[in-house]
């Protein structure tokens, strides 16, 4: 596959001009925290970011290859200074299917909240807080189109692993996750063939979407690695570590399989969502779900914007125990879409847990300066619940599972990202 994909990049570069077709955008990223982080970070962070993007289509446009390079350098965070092939592939249309070969990206889920279905690709988790930005994902897909279903079957090639801030990264846990140390249950490692399929069927008011995986975790469980003779004694009870040493955390990449459902209806202006998941392997067998609508007001109050209302409920079956932080919260959301030349839109939410009740407050906002230049802002912010972030040893010996927004509860931050595309 590899040398494929080699081939393939090489084939792509060495196209002519004019039959190559190409847009770029070159990104310049500002952050700005409120405080300091909980393990001495800086409060201000920056980024130059280059997405690529080169097709070429082939036999009238039944065959295309495509390339989408990415490359981040961060000044501050080494772990944040990646690139990565989000796709190279070959895709070839025939009489209702299209098979496509190579490193690709596909996306699954209808919610605002979590989007439990989306498992092909891995989360490029150093790039967003919201977990929505992939890493490309090695595969053969086969896609059979029938009347108003389509089914789609999946031959994953190896398993990516998933990216962390380093220890001068921001949104992080009170450990540093040491990916140098990932391991997992597969005797092939990272190296094992996965399968997934999706069956969708496409009718006037509904979408429906049935998906299955087995195969390597995307999600890795977090595994505390201590050298106890780094730690410090009180009257035998740990209370801290010999100066210079922190312990880290290794990601381990249980197998699993899962079942997914994936539902949108749609009745005029209203829309219902569900996403839901029942998923066997690893630390524990648990389901999972989101379920909510969102109501959009086309020109609302006389004006000429849209306003959607969303509402959420997120469920995981693990309670406390669940991996994330969302297992019996409240997502209440408004998405405002200005119509105007400038594409300006707006999207806030607040995510409630009723028994901690931590509050997580978001807005995302864009709007193009003109033809080739936008501005993008991301706000978040931790409310509720404690008053500060365990440290490294309460963080070992007395895991806060109430509180799980607890770590970022000095990370609000505003960020402001300029895109250029040319």
């Amino acid at each position: 596959m590899a040398q494929r994909l080699i081939a393939l990049c090489a084939l792509l570069c060495s196209l002519p001009t004019q039959a190559l077709q190409q847009r770029h955008e070159l990104g310049l990223e500002a952050w700005g925290f409120a405080e300091p982080g909980a393990q001495g970070q800086a409060r201000d962070n920056s980024s130059l970011s280059l997405r690529s993007e080169f097709w070429h289509d082939l036999d009238n446009g039944r065959d295309r290859l495509a390339l989408t390079p990415f490359v981040r350098a961060d000044a501050r965070d080494a772990e944040r200074s990646h690139a990565d092939l989000r796709e190279a592939s070959w895709n070839h249309l025939g009489d209702g299917f299209e098979l496509r070969a190579g490193v690709r990206q596909v996306f699954w889920g209808v919610t605002e909240g979590v989007h439990l279905v989306d498992i092909i690709n891995q989360t490029d988790q150093v790039e967003s807080l919201d977990g929505e930005q992939k890493l490309g994902q090695p595969m053969l897909n086969l896609a059979i189109e029938r009347d108003q279903q389509m089914l789609d079957l999946f031959v994953l090639v190896g398993a990516r692993e998933r990216t962390f801030p380093g220890e001068q990264g921001r949104l992080r846990l009170p450990l540093w996750v040491d990916e140098d140390l990932a391991h997992y249950e597969s005797s092939r490692e990272n190296r094992r063939l996965d399968l997934a399929a999706r069956w969708q069927l496409n009718l006037p008011a509904l979408r429906l979407g049935l998906s299955g995986f087995s195969g390597t975790a995307r999600e890795p469980e977090l595994q505390p690695v201590v050298e106890f003779d780094q730690v410090r004694l009180d009257q035998g009870r740990p209370v801290g570590f010999a100066p210079g040493y922190q312990p880290v955390l290794a990601p381990y990449y249980p197998l699993i399989n899962q079942l997914g459902l994936d539902l949108q209806v749609t009745q005029g202006d209203l829309l219902w969502k569900l996403e839901a998941i029942q998923r066997n392997g690893g630390r524990e067998n648990f389901n999972a779900a989101d379920a909510g609508l969102e109501y959009t007001q086309v020109g609302a109050f006389g004006s000429g914007l849209d306003l959607g209302w969303l509402l959420e409920y997120l469920h995981d079956s693990r309670g406390e125990r669940a991996s994330g932080p969302f297992e019996h919260d409240l997502l209440l959301g408004w998405r405002v879409a200005f119509n105007d030349a400038a594409s300006s839109s707006l999207l806030t939410s607040l995510i409630l847990d009723r028994d901690s009740g931590e509050r997580l407050f978001s807005i995302e906002a864009q709007h193009r300066l003109d033809e080739d230049l936008s501005l993008e802002l991301e706000v978040r912010a931790v409310a509720g619940g404690r008053q500060r972030p365990q440290d490294p040893v309460e963080f070992l010996l007395e895991p806060d599972l109430e509180h799980k927004l607890r770590p970022l509860l000095q990370d609000d931050f505003v960020r402001l990202e300029l895109s250029w595309f040319f």
